[in-house]
């Protein structure tokens, strides 16, 4: 496997990121390394020990039928996505087994139906956290005759989706159990509210959920469930090497600043980063970026990107379409300079382009992917 870790983007330029042909790409624009892309994905397989079946990477980071194959081809057969376009693109690449990680609520079960009359052989899965959900869902299915697998969305401390033990759980997956059309089909347990830097500390904390998996299996009176899917990159390493559970990090293929910078221990690298230009030099000690807020993803709160090749600056202001950075004295910047800014959360990144440009391993500019899941609809 190759070895990118070294000289990482986050100690400064890599040569790698330099683009051969730069004057070809307008800016600012998303420049995806093929090479780094690569690498990640072996590198989550390494971390799996081999055993892909422990893999079901979320596309909500990439977003392109091209990176899907390449995990496809990697050996890596199940996925995870969170809108109906996502699992469109998913199960139109030739993916064939999907878990749509949002509960289905409104027209979108009917959607879902259609997606399942307009793919076959691809088995879908969702989740759901509330007895309407699932009533609702029951009804359109058994009415079409249809049936599909439904995961409980088990809240272990985000407070964002999901049910938690103490507010019914167990009954909930009992309804699911019980329900014309549905097939209970274990436990979705996303855990985004777990941060700590070292993985000492996450190891713990990831220990928590998992205690209270196997609390709820005890209140349902189980030792087993069809399956149960896990975490996120930061997290990823932990359930890596817990046996019987399904791993779902994304981030970790194209990798950012935020995650670079606080989970190291991760080893994955930037394989995306955005390319700007100078656009103005309106005073002494100031640049202007064409790196607006419109490519480049707002959250989380601070410091949205990080500038690779311009020692000492420090981004200051940012708009739609601009983006004005201070400067040192030293620094010798001219207009139309190429910058290159590595996001500090790629994901949203991404959707805010239409496409991105590949670079090979030779730092050459060589084609265009459309990000055809960006939309949700």
């Amino acid at each position: 496997m190759l070895d990118c870790t070294s000289d990482l983007p986050i100690r400064g330029m890599n040569k790698r990121y330099l683009i051969q042909n730069v004057e070809q790409i307008p800016s600012p624009s998303l420049v995806v390394y093929l090479e780094m892309v690569k690498y990640n994905i072996d590198r989550a397989i390494e971390m799996v020990n081999g055993q892909t079946d422990k893999l079901r990477p979320h596309v909500k980071t990439h977003k392109t039928p091209q990176i899907t194959n390449l995990q496809l081809d990697a050996g890596i057969s199940k996925h995870k996505c969170a809108t109906l376009k996502e699992a469109q693109m998913l199960a139109g690449t030739g993916a064939n087994d999907i878990l749509i990680a949002y509960q289905m609520i409104g027209p979108n079960i009917t959607r879902l139906i259609d997606m399942i009359d307009k793919f076959p052989t691809v088995d879908f899965q969702v989740i759901a956290d509330h007895p309407d959900a699932v009533s609702a869902l029951s009804q359109a299915v058994h009415q079409r005759q249809k049936t599909v697998k439904v995961m409980l969305d088990f809240n272990v401390g985000m407070n964002r989706t999901g049910i938690s033990l103490q507010n019914g759980a167990t009954n909930l997956y009992r309804q699911i159990e019980q329900s014309a059309g549905l097939t209970a089909w274990g436990l979705h347990v996303y855990d985004g509210h777990i941060h700590d830097g070292l993985l000492t500390d996450r190891r713990r904390s990831c220990q928590r959920s998992l205690d209270l998996v196997e609390a709820f299996k005890r209140k349902l009176g189980t030792t087993d469930l069809p399956n149960v899917v896990m975490g996120g990159t930061p997290t990823f390493p932990v359930y890596a090497k817990v046996p019987n559970v399904e791993t779902s990090p994304g981030t970790f293929v194209f990798t950012d600043s935020g995650y670079s910078n606080r989970y190291p221990d991760l080893r994955f690298v930037p394989a995306a980063l955005l390319l700007t230009r100078v656009i103005s030099l309106p005073t002494d000690g100031r640049i202007t970026l064409d790196l607006g807020h419109k490519a480049i993803g707002a959250d989380p709160k601070g410091v949205r990107g990080q500038i690779l090749n311009l020692s000492g600056a420090t981004l200051d202001a940012q708009h739609e379409e601009h983006w004005a950075v201070n400067i040192p004295p030293e620094a010798e910047v001219s207009l139309g300079q190429e910058i290159y800014v590595c996001p500090t959360h790629i994901c949203p990144t991404v959707a805010l382009h239409e496409f991105y440009y590949v670079v090979d391993e030779t730092g050459s500019c060589i084609d265009q992917w459309q990000v055809t899941a960006r939309a949700r609809n």
